[in-house]
This record gives structure tokens, C-alpha cells and sequence, in this order.
């Protein structure tokens, strides 16, 4: 019965077309502040997660100055280095750098941050002392 695979067929295009229609405004449609804070937390969270890979594997963490660069390519001082523990650079998505810093002192091992959309501004930074 060609009535009943015709409706099929419309189904399947108007499924399509809908799928197609959500990426294209998912690229269009500007993400809400906290749609931004929200992917800063999960990067950070992973970024962690590379970082203590990394300590476990060299008992140690990077230095401040091997950074985060440290977790991508393989620095002079790691010794059982078995990365990469990152694939690539993250940007926050404001497009700045994540910052690192080892000893951390706000009560963690390290300091993981971003400086949020307004860079200088405390208030609006996405950090992993306060997740």
C-alpha cells in the first residue's frame, strides 16, 4: 500500500528536518549566562580529573609553570608521564584560558580556575574551591 509508506516517509523527513532545525539554533541562538558557567563547571571538573591522572601517575602535579601544557605533552621533570591526560588546550566559553596554579590556596591541592565573562571581575569567576 503506497498511503501507508508515503506517510512513513513524511514522518522520517519531518523528523529529520526538526533534528537538523535544533542544531542549527543551538549554533545560532546565543547560550544564557548560565549556560556558559554551567560548561566552564564540567571543564574544569575534567581538566581535574586529567590533573589527578597525572599526580597519580608522577606522584606529584604539575608545577605552576609546566602548567597545564603538562597534562598535553610530556614535561622534563614527569617521570612515569602516560598521558595525554588532556587531548587538547580548553578554552572557557568566553574564549580565555583556564588559569592553574599549583600549591592552591583555597584548601586544595591546586587552583583551577577561569576569570568568567568580565575578566578582573572575582564575582563572576568559575573556580574548583567552590564547585
Amino acid at each position: 500500500d503506497r498511503t501507508g509508506s508515503t506517510k512513513i516517509e513524511i514522518k522520517v523527513v519531518v523528523i529529520i528536518i526538526a533534528a537538523l532545525a535544533g542544531m542549527v539554533l543551538l549554533r545560532v541562538l546565543p547560550a544564557s549566562d548560565e549556560d556558559e558557567r554551567n560548561i566552564a563547571m564540567v571543564d574544569i571538573a575534567k581538566i581535574s580529573v586529567g590533573l589527578k591522572m597525572y599526580h597519580r601517575h608522577n606522584h606529584r602535579f604539575p608545577s605552576t609553570d609546566e602548567g597545564l601544557d603538562a597534562l598535553m605533552a610530556k614535561p622534563a621533570s614527569a617521570r612515569n608521564w602516560n598521558g595525554p591526560y588532556l587531548e587538547h588546550r580548553a578554552f572557557d566559553p568566553w574564549k580565555g584560558e583556564y588559569k592553574y596554579q599549583y600549591p592552591g590556596t583555597h584548601g586544595m591541592d591546586f587552583d583551577l580556575w577561569t576569570e568568567g565573562p568580565e575578566s578582573g571581575r572575582a564575582d563572576d569567576d568559575v573556580n574548583n574551591w567552590s564547585l
